[in-house]
């Protein structure tokens, strides 16, 4: 560890106190022909691997959420179903139920008919008895 120390600080002195342009600028060209290089091998050989692999995490990606999709259409289609059946069953107990008092309504207006029915019977028949007796009287006198 002290050596690293040492080689760092003998760098900085060197660069400090050594004002050689030659020197410098032999540095500089090296320095910037790694870049070049560093980039070219960037460019040729980690650029088409990374795009490669985001194209096939993308594809991969885009195949999920098309299933995810799929299946969330189907679960609301269901959804959807459940909420007609629901409301279908609904419709249909408040039909029985109309049905049911409707029902109700015609036996009792069955009932008052049925009543005045016999009611206009027990009339007409003290009418004709009363005509009956009528006619007696009228025959015998």
């Amino acid at each position: 560890m002290m050596e690293k120390i040492v080689k760092d600080v003998g760098d900085i002195q060197s660069r400090l106190t050594d004002h050689r342009p030659e020197k410098r600028a032999f540095r500089e060209c090296r320095l910037l022909e790694n870049l070049n290089k560093m980039m070219s091998d960037t460019n040729e050989h980690d650029l088409p691997r990374c795009n490669e692999s985001m194209h096939e995490k993308l594809c991969d990606a885009l195949t999920r959420l098309e299933a995810v999709n799929h299946m969330a259409q189907r679960i609301h289609q269901r959804e959807l179903q459940a909420e007609q059946s629901t409301h279908l069953q609904e419709c249909t107990e408040r039909r029985k139920q109309d049905w049911g008092e409707f029902l109700k309504e015609q036996s009792r207006l069955k009932e008052d008919v049925d009543e005045e029915h016999a009611k206009a019977v027990g009339r007409l028949s003290a009418q004709y008895d009363e005509m009956k007796k009528d006619l007696v009287k009228q025959s015998s006198s």
